[in-house]
């Protein structure tokens, strides 16, 4: 796991400069040990994760990935998912749609038709429609891993339901926040939405998301 984002103070004082409600939040949260967009660097580790973690609950989502990781012998690796076929991979627990798009992932990866070396020079939406490319990876699955692996500071994943939801819970709106609104949101918190999300999902979460 890596350290705090560089950003992550500067990106506090200048929240709670802008947003009342974010600035209470941003005290309400506050830790010494609290877990901030930490990441293991490792995006062909991220993509499975998030492959495997679509549409499904948090928690089948954590049994499915341990058998999965234990099926990879604990690594985690294009070259290990090589050598395991759609039908051992579906033996985890995994759609057949999935078990083919970490297949996918894994030849992409090793022919270096997916080159994640390029991403870090791309800009946020470059990098979410290069990413998209990838079989079983959306929108939403390119700015997790924007959030998370590359710790990009100002994703803003407006179709995150969590996202959304922690909207209309601190700022009284209903359920679905208006688009409108969500805009005026995104111009508020930027050039630190990747900030503002990480504490309004912490207000609806007991937990730190981390991925």
């Amino acid at each position: 796991m890596t350290k705090t984002p560089i950003y992550w103070n500067n990106a506090k004082k200048y929240l709670s400069k802008k947003d009342k409600i974010m600035k209470k939040l941003i005290i309400k949260y506050k830790s010494p040990s609290e877990t901030i967009l930490t990441s293991r660097k490792d995006i062909f580790f991220s993509l499975c994760k998030s492959i495997i973690g679509q549409q499904i609950s948090v928690m089948a989502a954590n049994s499915v990935f341990l058998k999965f990781k234990k099926r990879c012998k604990n690594k985690i690796t294009a070259k290990t998912i090589s050598k395991l076929s759609v039908t051992q991979l579906r033996s985890c627990g995994l759609s057949r749609l999935k078990a083919i798009g970490i297949k996918s992932l894994a030849k992409q990866t090793l022919d270096k038709s997916f080159n994640p070396k390029l991403i870090p020079k791309m800009s946020d939406e470059e990098a979410i429609v290069y990413l998209s490319n990838l079989r079983q990876i959306g929108r939403w699955s390119a700015e997790m891993i924007l959030l998370f692996t590359y710790n990009r500071s100002n994703i803003w994943p407006i179709q995150d339901i969590g996202l959304l939801r922690a909207i209309s819970k601190n700022y009284k709106k209903k359920y679905f926040p208006p688009e409108s609104y969500v805009r005026l949101l995104n111009k508020r918190f930027t050039p630190y939405c990747s900030v503002a999300t990480w504490y309004l999902w912490r207000s609806i979460d007991p937990e730190p998301i981390q991925y």
